[in-house]
């Protein structure tokens, strides 16, 4: 799992009812997230104080929540182990850039900490060593597929979004080629943002990610309306990121696409 901020999660699991926060505890040794902490634990929430500040909740979820659950429940034998990678406000153009350049990095990234991210590079090194670990204990992890829920920050720069279909491509090819899986399902959570400068950028971005998903019987999309009142994947009040129900609906919208293909 990768992206920017709408693949780490702005949902509130304070508003998720008992009885799905009791199926996670109950699912704990079956359903297992490793992010950002570094550290493989339980499938849960995790805490920010961002949005503490920003939307008066700590504990968030992103769509591995309900992607887990709905994959727990048709797969009652297996376990999943989610692998995210994720960095608020960042470029494919730039960081998750996979033939990563400073020059490419400098123009898409708008924070200087961001300018160094190397974000490819970085959740390849976390999946190949999560593998290494599970090998290393008897486990035979076999990977299933990606997500990718990213584009909202090349859609608001005109050379960043031009170059999107061609950068998605090659973001694809480079991961199935690492793991040397070049039928690897890969699914796109199609972006639509409505911020920045260059006004034609999410159309082009969404436009791309459709042309990349119809040219590769193994790349999929979780298509998304542009109707301003979000009814199909609700929002914030900033009309960027996914609410709770939101991020609940691209959960099983992931899982349900993955079911399809295996």
């Amino acid at each position: 799992m990768a992206g920017q901020s709408n693949m780490g999660g702005a949902g509130n699991f304070d508003e998720l009812n008992a009885e799905t926060k009791l199926q996670l505890e109950e699912l704990s040794e079956r359903l297992h997230l490793l992010d950002k902490s570094n550290t493989v634990r339980p499938l849960s929430y995790g805490k920010s104080s961002f949005h503490l500040k920003k939307y008066g909740f700590e504990n968030y979820f992103g769509p591995e929540l309900f992607l887990g659950l709905t994959l727990a429940k048709e797969y009652p034998h297996q376990e999943f182990l989610f692998i995210k990678r994720s960095q608020g406000g960042t470029s494919l153009y730039g960081a998750w850039n996979p033939n990563w350049d400073s020059e490419k990095a400098d123009v898409a990234e708008n924070k200087a900490f961001k300018k160094n991210m190397k974000l490819c590079e970085s959740h390849l090194t976390m999946i190949q060593n999560c593998i290494d670990s599970l090998r290393s204990n008897g486990k035979v992890p076999v990977i299933v597929g990606m997500y990718w829920m990213q584009g909202e920050n090349d859609a608001a720069i005109e050379v960043c979004a031009l170059a999107y279909k061609e950068n998605l491509s090659n973001l694809i090819k480079h991961y199935r080629d690492y793991f040397e899986l070049p039928n690897m399902p890969f699914i796109i959570g199609q972006i639509n943002s409505t911020y920045g400068q260059f006004k034609d950028g999410p159309r082009i971005v969404r436009q791309s990610m459709e042309e990349v998903a119809a040219a590769d019987q193994n790349t999929f999309i979780i298509k998304t309306s542009t109707d301003s009142t979000w009814s199909d994947f609700p929002k914030h009040f900033d009309n960027t990121h996914y609410n709770t129900e939101g991020q609940k609906r691209l959960g099983k919208a992931f899982a349900i696409e993955l079911m399809n293909c295996l």
